[in-house]
């Protein structure tokens, strides 16, 4: 650590920690879990959790009418959401895959079947499933919510892109609602200059998932004094 100075005034600068090696017991942990499962893709467990869940039931079209078999649909939505979920893009996901389905057909999709309410209601339906399967004496009763924001960077040309002061850059905010057990109840899009203290308690009110906060936990960028609340009814939705 040393003294330096920028934009003319004193400035605490700290030399960066090089890498640690990685623990003997966190080696030997992934070693197990290769062995025993081997590598998993991410679309397989997409695939898996709609097999089990059957959250693509929430996603309706907002054209007047369907034509697409639902199964054939259900493939699509799948290669949909993965797409954007991975961030890969439709393109890329329609000409790496042999699944069959052009990019035009895809983004057809994207168009009339994924939008805000269906999305919401796919991750609640996934979000109750998790909380009734998984064992409460392992798991917990999930009554704590801890919430804070992400930047991502993203282009000038959209319109909730905004230069942020702190992280220096051009971008937008998520912010999110996570149960003590990693479980995120709610998200939100954000532009860098919200109000993060808006952005909690819309999440604590609005989750819509079974889910009872009776604690919440931000940082000071979300709060501006600790406060706790108590939600009488596990989702409040407007």
């Amino acid at each position: 650590m040393e003294i330096v100075r920028k934009h003319g005034e004193p400035w605490i600068k700290v030399s960066p920690l090089g890498k640690q090696e990685e623990p003997e017991n966190l080696a030997a942990l992934k070693a197990e879990i290769e062995r025993r499962w081997g590598t998993i893709d991410l679309i397989d467990i997409l695939k898996e959790a709609e097999f089990a869940v059957g959250f693509n039931s929430e996603f309706t079209s907002v054209a007047s009418r369907e034509a697409v078999p639902r199964e054939v649909l259900r493939r699509r939505l799948l290669l949909v959401l993965f797409a954007l979920g991975t961030n890969m893009g439709i393109k890329r996901v329609a000409v790496t895959g042999k699944h069959g389905e052009s990019e035009a057909v895809l983004r057809r999709v994207r168009h009339l079947f994924v939008n805000r309410t269906n999305m919401r209601g796919a991750l609640v339906k996934l979000v109750n499933t998790t909380f009734a399967a998984r064992d409460a004496q392992c798991w917990g009763e999930g009554t704590a919510c801890a919430s804070d924001s992400k930047k991502f960077g993203s282009w000038s040309s959209n319109f909730m892109t905004e230069w942020h002061q702190r992280y220096r850059g051009p971008g937008v905010m998520i912010y999110w609602h996570v149960e003590r057990k990693s479980v995120c109840i709610y998200s939100q899009l954000k532009n860098c200059s919200a109000s993060e203290v808006a952005a909690m308690i819309e999440g604590v009110l609005r989750h819509c998932t079974e889910m009872v906060v009776d604690r919440q936990y931000t940082d000071t960028h979300g709060a501006s004094i600790m406060w706790t609340v108590q939600v009488d009814h596990p989702s409040v939705c407007p």
